[in-house]
């Protein structure tokens, strides 16, 4: 059976978290709109979750839903964090699959596709996208600071969660419905490390993951701070292994993972 037709056969929820993001939304919408349009799926669900924007974020998504029936807003205040935002956005999703996106489309979503067949072909029910996979795919990089940060905080992904992925952090990834609901209700964190909570929850949940190498180009206006942020992101990795422990995933860590915590601490220090 083709790609297509497996498209043709299934509904898809696009997510897309929003905070202060009116001037860069104009753009996006008009090109998620023009996608959805093209009716290569069942139908095309578009949500935009307003983080408790203090601009004209939401009036401008309104304005837009005349263009789109199936745009939709799911709008809060105050601002709670890009965490939170996607997790609202996926337990409101309707679709047979959902996707989230960040808002500056850093990765087309022509390749929406390249996940969806990697889920039938490799029979998971998570897809990331990966700029480490294959970085000739990668248009425009973000700076050489940024790329390293990245690659540290990866090799403390792997030590503390044991997640065998390459990279947790590209805005760009494709729940089943299903998994969608197992996972996101059971999120915790609200700020930019809910990337990995909701992959190791997957892994704890014994939810198959695949992830592919997509194009990706680097866009200007990251909400990330290099340091506060960035720093927040690995405290956020301690929070999400000893949730673990605390059986705050649905499943308790064996009591040996409090003395294996502790070695992974001394792993780190020694490979940084």
């Amino acid at each position: 059976m083709s790609a297509m037709k497996d498209c043709r056969e299934v509904s898809l929820s696009i997510v897309i978290p929003a905070y202060n993001e009116e001037q860069r939304l104009t753009s996006t919408l008009a090109t998620v709109i023009e996608y959805a349009s093209h009716n290569e799926w069942k139908w095309v669900e578009i949500i935009i979750v307003n983080d408790g924007s203090l601009d004209g974020t939401a009036e401008l998504v309104t304005r837009s839903m005349r263009r789109y029936p199936r745009l939709r807003l799911v709008n809060y205040q105050p601002n709670r964090g890009k965490g939170n935002a996607v997790r609202e956005g996926m337990l409101h999703a309707t679709g047979d699959w959902r996707l989230f996106s960040d808002a500056d489309l850093s990765t087309p979503l022509a390749e929406v596709k390249t996940l969806f067949c990697a889920a039938r072909s490799r029979h998971a029910d998570i897809v990331i996208a990966s700029r480490a996979l294959d970085r000739s795919l990668i248009g425009r990089h973000q700076s050489g600071l940024r790329e390293f940060a990245g690659r540290i905080f990866n090799v403390c992904v792997q030590l503390l969660t044991g997640l065998p992925l390459s990279d947790t952090q590209c805005g760009f990834k494709l729940f089943s419905a299903k998994s969608a609901e197992q996972v996101f209700r059971l999120q915790r964190l609200d700020g930019f490390g809910f990337d990995v909570e909701v992959l190791f929850i997957g892994k704890q949940l014994g939810i198959r993951i695949a992830e592919v190498a997509t194009r990706w180009s680097h866009a200007d206006g990251t909400k990330v701070s290099m340091f506060g942020d960035s720093f927040r992101m690995f405290g956020d990795l301690f929070r999400i292994r000893y949730s673990w422990i605390l059986g705050l995933y649905g499943t308790r860590a064996p009591r040996r993972e409090w003395e294996r915590t502790e070695q992974t601490l001394k792993n780190i220090h020694t490979q940084l």
